[in-house]
């Protein structure tokens, strides 16, 4: 008995078959993937913000803070030297992010800058609420203290971030508000974004109460300085604009 072949129709529909089937576990396996790093993520900023909370308590009630004079010492790391490696193991978080003592790189940050490409190494991919939590207007290098965040499950502390460059993204240590402001606190301008919404078109949010929430973005910012360019990355803010929302403790209260 002669074996029936195969018509070129009937391999055609079989491959086109196979080639759906394979589309769908494609996208099956990306959409897992990406709900793995985003939780993976909430967990890296669960722990930090852990860390700052259990610092706030160390220290009298005040927030860690953002930088300190001579650029040497930052919320994420220290360098001993202007020309010295920066050492994201030595931070003033060090000592509460466990045995590893850094913050973990967020998952979803891919093929970021580093080394000499880079002018920010070991924040993990997380901006710190420098502007209004890690200083304030009146000093930029004297953190707020907890007192004076009277509802702090609606005050930004930490956010998935990143900066453009025209060579790509690299990590970036402060979550932009809308705009900068002088020293009495009132806005004069509008602020290079720097929240990256890389799960899902979401950011993950660390609030100063220590809540982990999942942001849609507000608004999505344009090319930078750098040549970055913020539409193709997805960075951009959330939340209301007026007196520079949810970054401002204060906000509303004047």
């Amino acid at each position: 008995m002669r074996s029936r072949a195969f018509t070129l129709l009937e391999l055609l529909v079989t491959i086109a078959i196979i080639a759906v089937l394979a589309a769908l576990s494609f996208t099956a396996i990306n959409s897992a993937r990406g709900r793995g790093d985003a939780a993976k993520c909430v967990g890296n900023l669960r722990q930090l913000s852990a860390a700052a909370l259990t610092y706030l308590g160390e220290n009298g009630g005040q927030y860690v803070p953002a930088q300190e004079p001579g650029n040497r010492i930052r919320w994420h790391g220290v360098r001993s030297g202007v020309k010295a490696k920066f050492d994201p193991t030595k931070g003033p978080l060090a000592p509460y992010l466990g045995r590893d003592r850094h913050v973990k790189l967020c998952p979803a940050l891919h093929r970021v800058l580093s080394g000499p490409q880079s002018f920010e190494d070991g924040t993990g991919g997380y901006g710190y609420n420098a502007a209004y939590i890690g200083g304030t207007p009146l000093d930029p290098f004297k953190p707020e203290r907890a007192a004076n965040v009277p509802t702090a499950s609606r005050v930004v502390m930490f956010a998935d971030c990143a900066f453009p460059r025209e060579d790509g993204l690299q990590e970036y240590a402060y979550a932009e508000p809308w705009q900068w402001v002088d020293y009495r606190g009132r806005p004069r301008g509008p602020l290079s974004p720097s929240v990256h919404f890389r799960h899902n078109e979401t950011a993950n949010v660390a609030w100063c109460d220590g809540h982990i929430s999942a942001e849609k973005p507000s608004k999505i910012g344009t090319r930078n300085s750098y040549g970055g360019d913020e539409e193709k990355w997805n960075i951009g803010w959330f939340g209301p604009e007026d007196d520079n929302g949810y970054w401002n403790p204060q906000r509303g209260q004047r």
